[in-house]
């Protein structure tokens, strides 16, 4: 049984773009609307066709849906969906694909009261970005975690577990604040260190006469994979979840001074129980089919 039958899509890049094309794969008969705020945007993916209509405002797009799945930025959350509050059905779900959820909840809350509010977010992406950049099977076995508020009716969250469901992904429903704090360990710490090494790497880089970018090896060209993610996207994130992110920062600082110490004192037994234990959480990940276990990370070589 189909959890929606017109489904509204504000914002058409990667995940959007991506929302839309599984739908279509999976569920064919689901009427697909997309908006997006840049008509370059709407003109390309009127070409590609993976949508049934492309809308030209937010109002026009939400007209008839019954879920309308918010696919931009954390930071223009608000004001995207105070463009369509007045056009928006009374039976309607809201949800998002927002990296920060006690900030999204609020938002959306105040810009649409009354309305039936159901936030999520696909851990899923790639480095790239805009509307050729999606796929169907981006969601495939990755998690999807919903955040509903308190008093959220049941019913409507169980219909957008089963959208995300019948996209390929897992989900798991967990509090929004919660949310935050897993969230700025396994995604936006690591970003926010990838955009600091590959600065210092490009600070370093006058020195050496362009030998960091020669002799990259696998470790640096990952941190320049995740650096290169959206700008936007990121900047609104950190500040949004920037409680949970200093928070977490602070213990990755005080973990940074141990290590420190361990190496200045040469203390070779403490460096290698702690990397061994972080290499079984690195095996953890793999056994959950959350990552690759091919040798050099299923790396492509000539």
């Amino acid at each position: 049984m189909l959890p929606f039958s017109r489904v509204a899509i504000i914002g058409l890049g990667l995940i959007g773009g991506s929302i839309a094309r599984a739908v279509r794969h999976h569920m064919p008969t689901v009427a697909l609307v997309g908006y997006d705020g840049d008509p370059a945007v709407r003109a390309r993916v009127e070409e590609l066709g993976f949508v049934d209509d492309v809308a030209d405002s937010a109002g026009a797009a939400v007209t008839d849906a019954d879920l309308v799945m918010l696919c931009v930025p954390v930071g223009a959350m608000r004001a995207v969906a105070e463009e369509f509050a007045a056009d928006l059905p009374a039976e309607a779900i809201v949800s998002d694909v927002g990296g920060s959820k006690a900030s999204v909840l609020a938002d959306l809350a105040a810009a649409l009261p009354g309305a039936t509010i159901i936030p999520g977010h696909p851990v899923a992406g790639t480095e790239h970005s805009g509307p050729d950049s999606g796929f169907a099977t981006l969601f495939h076995n990755r998690w999807c975690i919903i955040t509903p508020p308190d008093g959220a009716p049941e019913a409507a969250v169980e219909r957008v577990r089963s959208f995300w469901e019948q996209l390929g992904a897992r989900v798991e429903v967990m509090d929004p604040r919660h949310h935050d704090i897993v969230l700025a360990v396994t995604s936006h710490l690591p970003h926010l260190i990838a955009y600091t090494i590959v600065g210092t790497a490009s600070d370093v880089e006058e020195v050496t006469q362009s030998e960091v970018i020669k002799f990259s090896a696998g470790g640096f060209r990952d941190f320049t994979r995740i650096a290169s993610s959206d700008p936007i996207m990121w900047r609104d994130l950190f500040i949004a979840n920037r409680d949970a992110v200093l928070e977490i920062l602070q213990r990755f600082t005080e973990d940074l001074t141990a290590l420190q110490r361990m190496i200045r004192w040469s203390d070779g037994d403490a460096l290698q129980e702690h990397f061994t234990r972080t290499r079984a959480i690195r095996r953890s990940i793999i056994e959950q089919g959350q990552d690759d276990a091919r040798p050099d990370f299923g790396r492509a070589h000539d």
